[in-house]
């Protein structure tokens, strides 16, 4: 029954756009979250076992949710925020006065996606450089959706060779599966999965340059630097919290949105000194000028005062570069734009995928798998699935079970569970933060037209591996 009730919203959740009418993909996840924890309650309690498991087990899912919700939340107010402080606008600038092409665009964010998600993670590194082709591909939203799949695919790529890139190779490291020193031969492979499918899309690709509009001219807003210094601080302080500490990821964003907060309520305190001055300056010679647009946020247009372009993304134009100075700094502001119905989804796949789990359903299936089926093949089926549920539930069920597995078998695993949920969109955190913060061109659609290009690159990275570490 619980399974029925997950496909069903599941389903409901993928046919979102032809549904249409507002109907929004977090509604049938949610209700089936929902169902499908009553069912959990109900057939622990029919069973004679303490409810109390039932409560652990709930809590212990609503912690890994809220985990990544804030981590979300963070890099999203970053994003935002560095947004309506002209950095992507000046960055689209830059790639067009350099006279790269879309097609150039598209390798370079890939390029950069792939070697910075080992540090970094995947899901910062999806969600900053999705902001960076957003701007850069205004109106092209076609382009802008396979840009976000190929950033996917090389954030999860990348992330698949370094303990520290993703959850579950953190998990198969310090379960001391694999060492740290054993991560980087599976650079090779990993690089395979990322380069074969962007060679697929690349001649979808047009290469013409994107336009430049005539005597515009973006220069960043005061305060764009500090911002961007923050963000990069926040970056390192939570792989440091990760790696040295040993303290959820977490923790080092919401420290690093604590940050930009100070700086936020500082500029204001500074900006309303200066105005306070200026104010008694101009009236002391008689004039009489409104200084209520001090009190305005940065980037209120977004909540709907004015134009802004799609994604949520405002197209800046050279009149409006000065359209956020002298104005203070309203992170509040940049947390209302997050794309709530993505992280609201994301909570009903982690819930349903936690009920699964409590009844049994992960582990029975990892079981049959790695005992019927032989290693090799469940791993590979194991990456398949991932794309459908989250890989974190299933490589821990995979190490609770323990299988008897060569050092090349663990490779493969940790390879497959890191890049099988580039196949779908929902399938990792970094396809889920994607979709919020590019919406109206990266959507579960959008990335399934090309799931079996991704596909694809995923079986040539099992290959490559066969071939550089062994079967």
């Amino acid at each position: 029954m619980a399974v029925l009730v997950f496909v069903t919203g599941y389903v409901l959740a993928i046919m979102e756009e032809q549904i249409g009418q507002g109907f929004k993909k977090s509604i049938p996840i949610t209700v089936a979250a929902g169902i499908i924890w009553v069912l959990v309650a109900l057939g622990y309690r029919d069973k004679g076992h303490s409810v109390a498991l039932v409560t652990q087990a709930a809590r212990h899912n609503l912690t890994e949710f809220v985990e990544v919700f804030l981590f979300l939340l963070c890099a999203m107010t970053f994003i935002n925020t560095m947004q309506q402080l002209n950095v992507f606008a000046r960055m689209r600038m830059w790639l067009v006065e350099g006279g790269f092409s879309y097609r150039s665009c598209f390798w370079i964010t890939g390029l950069i996606a792939f070697w910075l998600s080992p540090i970094a993670d995947n899901l910062t590194t999806a969600v900053l450089m999705g902001a960076v082709v957003s701007s850069l591909g205004q109106g092209e939203h076609e382009y802008v959706a396979m840009c976000c799949v190929n950033i996917v695919v090389a954030a999860n790529a990348g992330g698949a060779f370094s303990p520290f890139g993703d959850l579950t190779t953190l998990m198969v490291w310090q379960k001391g599966k694999l060492q740290l020193e054993e991560f980087p031969k599976l650079l090779i492979p990993s690089a395979v999965n990322w380069l074969v499918p962007a060679c697929l899309m690349n001649p979808y690709i047009k290469d013409a340059v994107p336009p430049r509009v005539e005597g515009q001219t973006v220069r960043l807003l005061p305060g764009a630097v500090e911002v961007m210094l923050l963000f990069l601080a926040t970056v390192v302080m939570t792989a440091c919290f990760h790696s040295y500490a040993h303290l959820p990821p977490v923790l080092g964003m919401m420290t690093g949105l604590g940050l930009l907060k100070v700086y936020g309520w500082w500029k204001s305190r500074k900006l309303c000194r200066e105005g306070g001055s200026h104010r008694r300056s101009v009236g002391s010679s008689g004039d009489k000028v409104e200084m209520s647009s001090m009190s305005l946020e940065v980037g209120s247009a977004v909540g709907g005062g004015g134009g802004s372009g799609r994604d949520g993304f405002d197209d800046v134009d050279g009149g409006s570069q000065g359209s956020g100075e002298g104005r203070p700094l309203d992170i509040f502001k940049r947390l209302e734009q997050t794309e709530w119905d993505t992280l609201i989804f994301f909570y009903g796949v982690i819930m349903c995928v936690g009920g699964l789990g409590v009844l049994g359903y992960l582990d029975s299936l990892s079981n049959f798998a790695y005992t019927k089926l032989g290693p090799d093949i469940a791993n590979i089926l194991l990456g398949l699935v991932s794309a459908i549920i989250d890989n974190i539930p299933m490589m821990y069920a995979v190490l609770s079970t323990e299988p008897l597995m060569t050092q090349s078998e663990w490779l493969l695993v940790t390879l497959t569970a890191g890049v099988g949920g580039s196949i779908l969109s929902i399938g990792s955190a970094a396809g889920v933060g994607l979709m919020g913060v590019v919406p109206k061109s990266y959507t579960f659609a959008s990335h399934l037209k090309w799931t079996p290009v991704v596909a694809i690159g995923y079986f040539a990275s099992i290959l490559a591996h066969f071939a550089v570490n062994g079967m």
